[in-house]
């Protein structure tokens, strides 16, 4: 996945962003992509996006994550992976 690239529509564009992980959750049953489109926010950070994906459709149709639920599982997700990188 390192340096592969999607196009997403953000407010109606077509933006390019870089692909930074993906992994699959066996409580939800599904896969997450974890992006960036390299803005920053007003506190200097980068903006990184999740959203989830069914893999074997061919259309990269991205599905936006509501559910209280699984925006926890996501949140210890980030929490790992940032643990992981120092």
């Amino acid at each position: 996945m390192e340096n592969e690239k999607i196009v997403i529509l953000k407010d109606g564009e077509e933006v390019e962003c870089e692909v930074l992980f993906t992994f699959d959750s066996p409580d939800t049953n599904k896969a997450y992509i974890g992006y960036t489109d390299h803005s920053i926010t007003d506190d200097g950070r980068k903006n990184i996006y999740i959203s989830s994906y069914d893999p074997a459709l061919g259309n990269g149709s991205l599905e936006d994550i509501t559910d209280p639920k699984e925006l926890d599982m996501i949140h210890d997700v980030l929490l790992e992976i940032e643990r992981q990188s120092k």
